[in-house]
């Protein structure tokens, strides 16, 4: 009689080995497509984020940070004065062409100051009768012409030396203003708007920048 065969189930050993190569590749995959999904999510921008989102500006605490930008210059101008009013301009519709000395005559044209003319028909309109502004003697008012105001007093200094080299003399006036310190360089004071207004004409020839100033008398 041959002998009776048993037989022997396969070893344990392959059946893990193959568990464990699945697993590792099984984890190699999705690592990878994490990878390439954070890839993607970082390429494509994200919607409805800093697209048309603006702050709003810091409001100011302290007096001294809203003057930081204030500028006291703000209204000098050198613009062009307006022609002057109907009323203004009644007793000197047709001046002569040239003014005439002493004798009665004709000055040439090169000899004619338009600084000196200007001062003297504007007086001579706020002078004249029959005008519809009040008499110099009951103008409530003084008047000045700024020519700058200024945050040093060697600034302020330095524009008063420039107008006294035009043969102008101008007033150093001090004052505080937003808790700021300010020097005004100024001239006058002119009894009537009119000489203020011509020494603005002046000084508006020799480039300078100017503004009116009124005071109660």
């Amino acid at each position: 009689m041959m002998p009776a065969v048993v037989s022997r189930p396969a070893p344990i050993r392959r059946a893990r080995g193959g568990t464990l190569l699945g697993f590792i590749l099984g984890l190699l995959v999705g690592l990878a497509a994490a990878l390439a999904v954070a890839v993607y999510v970082t390429k494509v921008p994200i919607p409805l984020v800093d697209r048309g989102v603006q702050r709003k500006p810091l409001q100011p605490d302290t007096e001294a940070e809203r003057l930081k930008g204030w500028n006291p210059n703000a209204g000098l101008s050198n613009a062009k004065v307006p022609a002057p009013a109907a009323d203004e301009a009644a007793g000197t519709a047709n001046p002569p062409s040239a003014p005439a000395d002493k004798e009665g005559n004709r000055k040439p044209e090169a000899e004619r100051d338009p600084i000196a003319e200007l001062i003297q028909q504007r007086t001579a309109a706020a002078a004249s009768p029959g005008e519809a502004a009040a008499p110099a003697a009951a103008d409530p008012f003084l008047y000045y012409v700024q020519t700058g105001a200024y945050r040093s007093a060697e600034e302020a200094e330095a524009q008063r030396a420039r107008l006294a080299l035009q043969g102008l003399e101008a007033k150093i006036s001090e004052r505080e203003q937003g808790g700021q310190r300010m020097w005004r360089v100024r001239l006058g004071p002119f009894q009537t708007k009119a000489e203020a207004e011509a020494m603005q004409e002046r000084l508006r020839a020799k480039q300078f920048d100017t503004a009116l100033v009124r005071v109660q008398r």
